[in-house]
């Protein structure tokens, strides 16, 4: 099957009154005994303020000092003025709150808290308008959090894994919200069914397809991964090392890890010449599909600093607008390029798994799915 790139794709309209109005009924049926249950105990967490002597002018100020704290880095101090915030119900403390309970790189994980937050946002707030809302983006990524979840299972809270379930809410936050995070995990969740249905190929290919021309860096390199490969479209050598090469220049900081991991894995098996000769189609993609980069509003992509990376024979990756810094003999540092410091013509094409899983959520403050790398081989 053959994509082409460059053909404006449309975007699926959002789902009429009628149908909206059924898959709101059918959400909150399904989720409303266990958050009206289970979130009375989430929410009385934000006592801990009070035990440790934290006070308050209102929730807003609250919220404020919170956001303040996470811009620092300073999550122990973030946590409770969230947790009060919440408690209080506003709305994106509830939202920031359950972020930080779903985040597996910090110290204070609790995916049963997380996943109670998200069911109550979506569960609430599943019907209000996508286009004039302010808290639309935030409930389409709680939408989009809890399908994750609903995919793996949540043991804390006996919540087995419901893939039906999940793609309910993909489905909903990527065509009623027009969500491209949603619409990516979507077209991720159609191609990683084992059915072999045509129809959801189709439709996941198309997802990918748009996403790829609005500049969307995941789907970008999800979509280099499957020409790299020759899965579920026609094998392009070329095609895939330019597009993860656009990818790799518009990739977030939180997202840039599984994405370098696919430029590294394609750049690697993929000959000096015909690296050279997808020069023209990257600069055409790069105009056609870039994206500028945006700073996230905490400033965190700041603090991000990758690895040099080398293929197996020792040959320096070079990353888009990555410059190389080596120490001179005087003690100070020069820029050189990699061709300066390759060893071979062609380096070793590095095994890989069967499809990319990039980032569960798409929205920060999420486990990255599992790439292997070049230097595990």
């Amino acid at each position: 099957m053959r994509i082409r790139l460059g053909r404006h794709g449309t975007v699926l309209s959002p789902i009429l009154a009628e149908r909206r109005k059924l898959s709101v009924t059918r959400i909150s049926r399904l989720s409303r005994s266990l958050v009206g249950l289970a979130l009375v105990a989430v929410l009385a967490s934000a006592s801990g303020a009070a035990v440790r002597g934290e006070t308050f002018k209102s929730p807003e100020a609250a919220f404020e000092q919170a956001m303040a704290a996470l811009r620092a880095g300073r999550v122990d101090r973030a946590l409770p003025a969230l947790e009060y915030a919440a408690g209080k119900g506003m709305f994106l403390a509830e939202f920031y709150l359950a972020r930080v309970f779903a985040d597996t790189r910090g110290p204070y994980t609790d995916h049963a808290k997380a996943y109670m937050l998200y069911q109550r946002l979506a569960d609430q707030y599943a019907d209000i308008d996508p286009d004039d809302d302010q808290r639309a983006p935030f409930v389409a990524k709680s939408f989009t959090a809890l399908a994750g979840y609903l995919v793996r299972g949540v043991p804390e809270l006996n919540v087995k894994p419901d893939p039906e379930r999940a793609a309910e809410y993909l489905h909903h936050a990527a065509t009623f919200f027009n969500d491209q995070d949603a619409q990516f995990e979507l077209a991720k969740f159609y191609l990683q069914k084992e059915d072999d249905n045509p129809v959801s190929t189709k439709q996941a290919l198309h997802w990918l397809s748009v996403l790829t021309e609005k500049g969307h860096a995941g789907a970008q390199a999800f979509l280099a991964d499957l020409y790299w490969r020759g899965k579920f479209v026609d094998r392009s050598p070329i095609r895939a090392y330019a597009l993860v090469t656009v990818a790799v220049e518009n990739a977030p900081a939180h997202e840039r890890i599984w994405i370098e991991d696919i430029h590294q894995n394609i750049f690697c098996g993929l000959p000096a010449a015909e690296r050279e000769n997808a020069r023209g189609l990257i600069e055409f993609w790069r105009k056609q599909y870039g994206r500028a980069p945006v700073m996230d509003r905490y400033g965190f992509s700041r603090l991000q600093i990758g690895p040099v990376r080398t293929c197996s024979n020792g040959e320096i990756v070079r990353l888009p607008g990555q410059t190389l810094g080596v120490q001179t003999s005087s003690g100070e540092s020069t820029d050189v390029s990699t061709s300066a410091l390759k060893t071979t013509e062609n380096p070793v094409p590095p095994a890989a798994p069967a499809v990319a899983q990039g980032d569960a959520g798409g929205f920060g403050m999420h486990e990255a799915g599992a790439v292997v790398s070049e230097s595990e081989h």
